[in-house]
């Protein structure tokens, strides 16, 4: 007995539109546990604001893990053209993945904000506040190749971290209230003063065998890390590089003014923090570590970790 065929897609829009345009093919995936919640308060919206600008297009809700990959993989196998991703940065990330995965260079992804930090989206002028602009850029043939980084095996596209942004994200999944960039800065100050730092080797063309307990250790794509932390400001999306931020551990007041000095932008000449554009860096640590790239917190089978730039991997749309 043959196999039965995968149920559509759910399709909305003018189809009028689409039919005669023909392509290229927009398929939606929606992340409604995006945010706590706000990717399923935001659908509606968004299916409003997509069919005026796009017309017909195919859309799928995720509902539990591996829906992500799955109906991206299900997308690509299906010749979509473009696809649209709204939740997070761990929305973004995992759909990218797999379209870096599949080798399909002809395929661009879209974000749509719904999440608690998308901080990427901020790299590619993808904000909440302008979301006419979002999903303008949606529909423009303009796109651009733009790097990501690799550890593992995975991809990601705007950070990777270790360190204190683990604690952080442990603080932030206890709390139901506080939301957004408010909820990361209240858990960033609460570990300030509990987080007890990491020994840690990197090791890299610039930076040779460089051991000592740190605060944190962010290697980054993207600009924007921690809800509005501008952490790699002269970060660049399509030099072929990621930047590597180290910050030494300092007493608790002591990271209270580091933490001061990266809100405000003035990390970069900190004595305690070291700044350097890489291609490739190795973290070595006491025990296999646990890790976050854009959000998701995976756990590490080796004691030593190498992240990679992986140059001009993925067709995005952005806002600028």
């Amino acid at each position: 007995m043959d196999e039965a065929r995968p149920p559509a897609f759910r399709r909305t829009g003018n189809s009028l539109s689409s039919t005669a345009l023909s392509t290229p093919r927009y398929f939606v995936l929606f992340n409604p546990a995006a945010g706590r919640g706000r990717g399923a308060r935001r659908k509606a919206r968004y299916l409003k604001l997509l069919s005026v600008a796009l017309g017909e297009f195919d859309y799928e809700v995720s509902k539990e893990p591996g829906d992500l990959e799955r109906l991206t993989r299900r997308a690509l196998d299906s010749d979509y053209q473009r696809i649209v991703a709204v939740g997070g940065d761990g929305t973004w990330s995992l759909v990218a993945n797999e379209i870096i995965n599949s080798g399909r260079t002809d395929v661009s992804l879209g974000l749509l904000p719904a999440g608690t930090g998308c901080d990427f989206g901020k790299s590619l002028g993808i904000v909440y506040r302008h979301l006419d602009k979002a999903v303008a850029a949606l529909c423009s043939p303009d796109t651009r190749f733009i790097d990501v980084g690799r550890v593992d095996g995975r991809h990601f596209l705007n950070v990777f971290g270790c360190g204190f942004d683990i604690a952080v994200i442990d603080d932030a999944s206890r709390f139901t209230r506080l939301k957004g960039d408010l909820l990361y800065q209240y858990c960033a100050v609460r570990q300030l003063f509990r987080f007890p730092g990491v020994e840690m080797t990197i090791d890299c063309d610039q930076l040779r065998s460089d051991s000592g307990r740190r605060l944190m250790l962010v290697v980054a794509n993207g600009r924007y890390f921690g809800g509005s932390f501008d952490i790699a400001p002269e970060s660049s999306l399509t030099d072929g590089y990621l930047d590597l931020v180290s910050i030494n551990d300092a007493s608790p007041f002591g990271r209270m003014k580091i933490f001061s000095d990266v809100g405000a932008g003035r990390h970069k000449d900190g004595e305690k923090v070291q700044m350097k554009a890489v291609k490739s860096v190795s973290i070595g640590f006491e025990s296999p570590p646990r890790y976050e790239l854009d959000g998701e917190v995976y756990q590490s089978e080796e004691k030593i970790i190498t992240i990679d730039c992986v140059p001009a991997a993925i067709r995005v749309h952005s806002v600028f």
